[in-house]
């Protein structure tokens, strides 16, 4: 049996609103298109403004309601609480958070400047606190949410070259679990969900070859390539109602590496 292209459908989904970081390409192109497939209302930021359209053009054309999106560039944290403010007077309060966005750029540790470490956080890291305060109060007039950051594998199977998003994505378990009680009083779920190596084409374009797809077959149990719909599987589940005492944890998606 060999993925498919359907999803399953998560009744509570429908209607529900939803904000994506980093929703125009890659895994969280994947999230944004999945949301939309389930008759969510979606919207999302993205610093990519040809393949954000495209996005939401395509989205369009399979039916879907076309989400909701701006450029913005997450390192602008005014930016990204105006954008996340600006969604929610057309769309409504965001009953679900999705801490997508990130760069893996690859770096080595005699490189790193302050400027760069700094530029790094900004990216791979301070956005999902920050838009987690923008959400949270809507969150709480609609009774419950669920947040969802993306975390990362590659720090836990100890992957070189780019120690700043290691210390980065290994501090994502750290925000969920560190929120999960305070958030968890109004019903608010917080979760982490881990990719494996994601076959993007990104990461097909610039840090695929031999040796990797030999990798792929070393350490993943099955032998099918990882990719961006696998994660947002998971990500629908863990949105919907269906995972409502779900929270606090880890759901790693990487086809058995770790």
């Amino acid at each position: 049996m060999t993925a498919s292209s359907s999803l399953a459908i998560h009744p509570s989904l429908s209607g529900r609103t939803v904000f994506v970081t980093g929703g125009g390409s890659g895994i969280g192109a994947a999230i944004v298109s999945a949301f939309a497939a389930q008759g969510a209302r979606v919207a999302f930021v993205d610093i990519a403004e040809a393949a954000s359209a495209e996005l939401a053009q395509r989205t369009a054309q399979a039916g879907h309601v076309a989400p909701w999106w701006r450029a913005c560039d997450v390192r602008d944290i005014g930016a990204l609480q105006a954008a996340i403010a600006d969604a929610a007077a057309e769309l409504g309060d965001f009953a679900v958070l999705v801490n997508n966005v990130a760069s893996d750029d690859r770096h080595t540790l005699e490189s790193v400047t302050p400027d760069y470490y700094d530029n790094r956080m900004a990216i791979n890291e301070r956005p999902a606190l920050f838009a987690i305060q923008s959400v949270v109060p809507g969150m709480k007039r609609l009774g419950a949410g669920s947040i969802v950051n993306l975390g990362s594998t590659g720090w836990q199977t100890k992957g070189s070259g780019y120690p700043c998003y290691a210390i980065a994505k290994s501090s994502v378990n750290g925000l969920t679990r560190g929120l999960a009680v305070e958030l968890g009083r109004d019903r608010i779920r917080i979760n982490t969900v881990s990719p494996g190596w994601v076959m993007t084409e990104r990461q097909v374009a610039l840090w695929l070859d031999a040796e990797g797809e030999q990798a792929l077959k070393r350490n993943q149990c099955l032998p099918d390539r990882l990719m961006p719909e696998d994660i947002a599987r998971m990500v629908l589940f863990l949105a919907s109602d269906d995972a409502r005492m779900c929270t606090a944890q880890e759901f790693t998606v990487d086809a058995g590496w770790t």
